[in-house]
């Protein structure tokens, strides 16, 4: 009976070993797989947005009535608050252009104005306004020359944009050209001399600026 007891712990001593190498293996086939995923990830450059008295970079794109829009034209008549949204599928965006709009008259007494920015295509753009009533200028940032130029695009995740797709949202229908990319919801204010002086920048899309705190700043 002591010698089966005996055999029997030998043979489960010799298991726990036999698990450990094994854990031990698989742990060092997997390590160099994992050292590649971090290093692609972290190789995937997150947008930082343009700082505080960065020089605007001047841009032109069509509105939502097929008007021209500069930002240098803009600016000889105030101050431009730059608002980057990332399309009508997404309630914080519009919730926040709805209060945009709901104090428009602000920001105009300010001197100021309200200017938003999207890579959504027109027809897109045309639900947004539907929905949040904005009468200020919507462009359409074809192939993200705005979006670059303001360091605040990134191309989504696959993971998320399959996430996205079986939820309704199919980026590349709604974007077209632009893809699988969106911005940084940031918001800008520029000066008549096209300098930044006021910058929200949160990766967060769930958070926005306060109106207050955008009309405490123009």
């Amino acid at each position: 009976m002591l010698i089966l007891q005996g055999i029997s712990r030998f043979c489960e001593g010799c298991f726990l070993v036999l698990l450990v190498i094994y854990l031990t293996m698989k742990k060092l086939i997997l390590l160099p797989f994992f050292v590649l995923s971090v290093n692609f990830l972290f190789s995937q450059e997150a947008p930082e947005g343009l700082f505080l008295n960065s020089k605007a970079p001047d841009f032109k794109a069509k509105d939502q009535n097929g008007v021209d829009v500069r930002l240098r034209d803009l600016l000889k008549k105030g101050k431009v608050v730059l608002v980057f949204y990332r399309g009508e599928w997404c309630p914080y965006c519009n919730k926040n252009l709805q209060r945009l709009e709901d104090s428009l008259q602000l920001i105009k007494d300010k001197g100021a104005t309200l200017v938003a920015v999207s890579p959504e295509q027109p027809e897109s753009i045309a639900k947004t306004i539907e929905k949040t009533k904005a009468e200020f200028s919507i462009l359409h940032d074809l192939d993200l020359k705005i979006m670059k130029a303001y360091e605040v695009e990134f191309e989504v995740p696959e993971n998320t944009v399959k996430r996205y797709r079986n939820g309704g949202i199919k980026l590349d229908e709604i974007n077209g050209k632009n893809g699988n990319y969106l911005p940084v919801p940031a918001t800008y204010i520029i000066d008549k001399e096209g300098n930044i002086t006021y910058r929200f920048f949160n990766p967060d899309y769930k958070k926005r600026p306060s109106v207050k705190e955008i009309l405490d700043n123009l």
